[in-house]
């Protein structure tokens, strides 16, 4: 089957026409990058955010097109509201930055409602895991946080939000592609007992994603609220590292419980640690604690334990800006194996001393979530 390209798709999108009903979606400046995946289809449409429940309709056709393709086999079209991208033919957004929207067909609220806003129906509470930066071990904390809790009995699911690097698949070893309900929904992935999507799941392991904010806003939403999550107490949020564009989503747009911290003891990852923990202050997000990952090494010959990248300084940094200092992750050989082996080990050593180490981070964090109130979504209304 002949691959479809970049340039059929933007042949078939100029087809549909705009908002002014003389010129098409393309010819406006409308259709952001096009990005084609094993067949399928993905970009977004920038609208006026005002709007942008009235342009539904543009977007479904946009969708229907692109589907009739040969050699489509799918296709994920997104209305992002992006006032710096308004297109000619239509007045440019005045809505500020907090009130735009990733992916479209939905209402909007005033910035300053927050009252009467819950969070994905279904699930009780939203935990962003984060770090400042990267290769700190943060996704391998959000999974085994994420057994953790379900160890202790609860229902728990995971959102891997790296759109740029998706770990889950790997992490927790599972391959293949979510099936699609009613068109749309999307069906999460499982194993171990936990309900997962991730853009791994929709692409190659080795495809690059080049992505520009608005597309990746979309897709954070769309995975968040069009995928068939159930009945979850928690969904745990693998957030990408740093402070940038996709963190900043879901910091401003998904409705928090609060966050965790991820950080060695080093000095640099702190510096970085901190700019996370300044980000979800200014969003008031509440931070759930730090956990120090390689806290230390056990050499597993001798037994002898080695501070590689220090020790304490998580701990510290919490005490000195007062969040909960939720523990100590030591840097063990077997968390390396089997985070490439797809076996968390609160999953398949679930007697050994760091699942339990690990059940414990989970039970500090649930005893603040389950004396929270649900927290509103800021300045977002989604149907």
């Amino acid at each position: 089957m002949t691959e479809v390209t970049k340039e059929q798709v933007l042949e078939t999108l100029a087809t549909v026409r705009g908002p002014d009903l003389e010129r098409n979606i393309v010819e406006l400046g409308m259709v952001s990058d096009v990005f084609i995946s094993d067949g399928k289809v993905y970009f977004s449409i920038t609208v006026p955010a005002e709007r942008a429940k009235e342009l539904e309709p543009l977007r479904l056709a946009a969708e229907r097109v692109i589907k009739e393709m040969p050699g489509v086999k799918g296709a994920l079209v997104a209305l992002t509201a992006d006032k710096k991208g308004a297109p000619s033919g239509a007045a440019a957004s005045r809505t500020p930055p907090q009130a735009e929207q990733g992916h479209q067909g939905h209402a909007h609220a005033q910035p300053q409602q927050r009252a009467g806003k819950i969070g994905v129906p279904g699930i009780g509470a939203i935990v962003a895991v984060a770090s400042g930066k990267g290769g700190v071990g943060k996704s391998t904390t959000s999974v085994n946080l994420a057994l953790g809790l379900q160890a202790n009995g609860l229902r728990v699911g995971i959102l891997d939000a790296d759109i740029y690097g998706p770990s889950m698949p790997r992490l927790l070893r599972i391959s293949g592609r979510p099936t699609q309900t009613d068109g749309r929904i999307i069906n999460p992935m499982e194993n171990y007992g936990l309900k997962v999507m991730s853009m791994g799941f929709l692409v190659d392991e080795e495809t690059a994603m080049i992505w520009r904010g608005p597309m990746v806003q979309s897709a954070l939403m769309q995975m968040l609220r069009e995928v068939a999550w159930g009945e979850l107490d928690v969904l745990v949020v693998d957030m990408p590292p740093g402070t940038g564009d996709a963190q900043l989503t879901m910091a401003q747009q998904v409705p928090l419980a609060g966050a965790v911290i991820v950080s060695t003891p080093q000095d640099l990852a702190l510096i970085d640690a901190r700019k996370g923990l300044n980000m979800f202050k200014k969003v008031e997000v509440p931070v759930l604690g730090i956990v120090e990952n390689m806290s230390y090494f056990i050499a597993p010959d001798t037994g002898a334990r080695y501070d590689i990248f220090g020790h304490g300084g998580a701990r510290a940094e919490a005490e000195r800006i007062g969040v909960p200092f939720l523990g100590e992750v030591p840097l063990t050989i077997n968390i390396r194996e089997a985070s490439d082996a797809g076996t968390p080990l609160v999953a398949s050593e679930p007697d050994g001393i760091v699942a339990g180490i690990y059940r414990d981070i989970a039970a500090k964090v649930w005893a603040q979530l389950d004396q929270k109130p649900q927290r509103a979504a800021p300045a977002i209304v989604f149907e």
